[in-house]
């Protein structure tokens, strides 16, 4: 694959962090992490308009930062480049934001989303310089980003995109969309502005802006067998929203309920807001015991397969308020390891084997040493 050697969710930054986990966790060696960062800069890295938190020098620098583990000097010389390449290109890509916000046009969500935009190059600067100028001015971005941008009539949220879910002009999507997924809609956005909370750097509209995205999670949230979310949202004929889908998909971090309901428990902490925390425990309980949606799962994946699940069940049980959450982390071990999803696959981090060996890394261990599942958002 081109560009293996830089890509986080395909190649083989995505694996130095699994690599980087286990040394950290003493139980594997610095010659292999070393090996596989050798990889990731053995070629050259993107900081153009391809490059994000999942791909080029962003991804470089999220793979070097979780191996280097807080230790001064570790990678030193190579992270500094990074940091001035990542600058670069961040600083480029928020002058592009706000013109266009100013400009009244809508986004793609390849501008603001976790895998190609502005939110993931956040979540890798809040592991850099969480109390940075930079972040700030990613954080501030996005928080003019959950202000209401009217669009040709319609009066629509700030994030909502005039192309399809493909990111494409189609006639099947006319007015476009608004994702409501963790990996590529503004469930990413909430996580990241919330976390960013919970780590004390907050900017100007920061709670309100947490508190705008929250109300329209929960306006719609649909009840079913359990609470769930629609992976997107499109405008009729007549300029109203409504759901892109009449029943629940699959419980994924990618777009499902578990990656909605950890972004919301997290904006409950930032807020200390009880009944976000309660609609957030509810959901999560309901989706861990629904027949109906565990039985849409097909595969293995941290994506949008049981690891994900797992590792986001993980992080949501070690904060809910609601105990018996933890109680469910071993029978999601054991469809992993023996339900009917592939075993095997590609190395890679998102949907490959590194991904499915992270998470159940941390169900034998507990919490990631080296947090390497920023880069989901999770924590």
């Amino acid at each position: 694959m081109p560009g293996w050697h830089q890509s986080l969710g395909k190649g083989a930054a995505g694996i130095a962090l699994l690599h980087a986990e286990r040394a950290h966790a003493g139980l594997g060696d610095w010659a292999t992490v070393h090996a596989w960062l050798t990889t990731v800069i053995s070629s050259g890295l993107s900081a153009g308009p391809d490059a994000g938190l999942f791909f080029g020098a962003p991804a470089a620098a999220y793979a070097i930062h979780t191996a280097a583990g807080g230790e001064p000097g570790r990678y030193g010389r190579a992270l500094a480049t990074l940091d001035n390449a990542v600058a670069t290109m961040t600083a480029e890509r928020l002058d592009q934001a706000h013109a266009r916000i100013d400009r009244g046009d809508l986004p793609a969500t390849t501008e603001f989303d976790l895998i190609t935009g502005l939110t993931g190059i956040g979540a890798l600067l809040l592991r850099r310089d969480p109390g940075g100028r930079l972040l700030r001015e990613v954080l501030a971005y996005l928080v003019r980003l959950t202000e209401p941008l009217p669009y040709r009539g319609d009066a629509l949220p700030g994030w909502w995109t005039y192309l399809s879910p493909r990111n494409r002009l189609t006639p099947d999507f006319p007015r476009g969309h608004g994702n409501l997924g963790m990996a590529h809609g503004i469930t990413g956005p909430l996580a990241l502005l919330s976390l960013a909370a919970r780590a004390g750097t907050l900017v100007d509209g920061h709670a309100a802006a947490i508190r705008r995205i929250c109300t329209f999670l929960t306006d719609w949230q649909q009840h079913d067998e359990a609470p769930w979310w629609p992976q997107w949202l499109t405008v009729d004929t007549a300029g109203r929203l409504h759901p892109g889908q009449q029943t629940p998909g699959r419980p994924s971090w990618c777009y499902g309920t578990p990656g909605v309901a950890r972004a919301l428990q997290l904006a409950g902490i930032a807020l200390h807001d009880a009944a976000l925390l309660d609609t957030a425990d509810a959901a999560m309980a309901a989706c861990l015991t629904a027949p109906g949606q565990l039985g849409l799962m097909v595969d293995n994946s941290l994506c949008h397969g049981w690891a994900g699940l797992l590792q986001t069940a993980a992080r949501f049980a070690a904060d809910a308020r609601t105990p018996c959450l933890a109680e469910h982390l071993a029978e999601l071990v054991d469809r992993l390891l023996y339900g009917s999803g592939p075993t095997g696959g590609p190395a890679g981090l998102l949907e490959g084997d590194a991904g499915v060996v992270l998470a159940l890394h941390t169900a034998a261990h507990g919490a990631p040493v080296s947090d390497w599942d920023v880069c989901m958002l999770l924590a």
